[in-house]
């Protein structure tokens, strides 16, 4: 009877084991562990969270503010300090040399420094995964070519560069700076892309993919770019921050945006000559200025962690 028993058993099990496995079973792709991942970090968390509200202040400035930030009031508010007891928003952070309500300013500022930020971080993704996308796959003389463009590039000091070619422009605005920044920094984007691309074509899948007869566009499309392109986006990802970080600071230097254009780095280059007795004008700007750059930052090293191999 218990050999009976243990036959039916164990025809069960063989059964169980033969049928299909069930959805939970199927391997994970990489980006569905990497999201899993990051909902678990804290890190990624919080800094979603300061890079939703700064994108927020950014594109709706007048959700946060009523205040015009570029009336001025120099009989009343001249350098007056912060007053947070004050019912009107406008106080919350003082007054700056003009009269300006230094909330107001930054609440405005952070539109034209978030959005240099983010379409440099697109253009220069774009552009440097395309050119290391092509370097990287078919090599040879052309990769050559590519490469060597991209080291004269690389030796330009970005911040350099970005002082001399935008001296080209007497009509300065932030697209112009954008055009800068992404002229001068997709260098490190290409490299990247470049040994990617030159890992996956080596795969077994890019290889079966060229001998089923599959094109060179279709395997640059949906073989190579999605198993290449993680390390494109931890690096651009990171980069954003520097990029914010930039265009304040040759708006700082009064390179950038012209002083008509509300930025933190234009506020911050205006603090400088009140910094003694009116500290409250240069810390707020330049306190966002950090904030926005750190979250970006932590941003790049969570998806850095979750997208990383090495550290699963």
């Amino acid at each position: 009877m218990s050999e009976a028993l243990t036959t039916e058993t164990a025809l069960e099990d063989a059964v169980t084991n033969s049928s299909p496995k069930s959805s939970q079973d199927k391997p994970r792709s990489l980006w569905s562990d990497a999201w899993r991942d990051l909902r678990r970090n804290p890190f990624f968390v919080i800094s979603a969270a300061l890079i939703v509200l700064l994108l927020t202040i950014a594109a709706f400035p007048g959700l946060f503010t009523s205040t015009d930030p570029k009336h001025a009031d120099l009989v009343h508010h001249y350098l007056t300090g912060p007053n947070w007891s004050h019912v009107g928003q406008a106080d919350w952070f003082g007054y700056d040399g003009q009269g300006r309500s230094v909330y107001s300013r930054t609440m405005y500022g952070a539109r034209a420094s978030i959005i240099a930020g983010t379409v440099t971080t697109i253009g220069v993704a774009f552009l440097g995964t395309l050119v290391g996308m092509f370097a990287g796959y078919y090599g040879g003389w052309l990769d050559s070519l590519l490469s060597r463009v991209t080291d004269v590039f690389f030796g330009i000091p970005l911040l350099l560069g970005a002082i001399v070619v935008l001296n080209a422009f007497t009509n300065r605005t932030v697209w112009t700076v954008v055009l800068a920044m992404v002229f001068l920094g997709w260098t490190q984007i290409t490299r990247v892309m470049r040994g990617s691309v030159i890992t996956v074509k080596q795969q077994d899948f890019v290889q079966a993919a060229r001998a089923l007869g599959a094109g060179t566009g279709r395997i640059l499309l949906r073989h190579i770019l999605p198993n290449a392109v993680a390390p494109v986006i931890v690096v651009s990802t990171i980069a954003l921050g520097g990029y914010i970080s930039l265009e304040a600071t040759l708006s700082f230097l009064g390179i950038g945006l012209p002083d008509s254009v509300v930025s933190w780095g234009n506020d911050i280059s205006s603090a400088q000559t009140v910094i003694r007795t009116a500290p409250h004008v240069l810390f707020f700007p330049s306190a966002l200025l950090s904030i926005t750059v750190l979250a970006f930052i932590m941003l790049g090293d969570a998806v850095r962690d979750a997208l990383d191999p090495k550290l699963r």
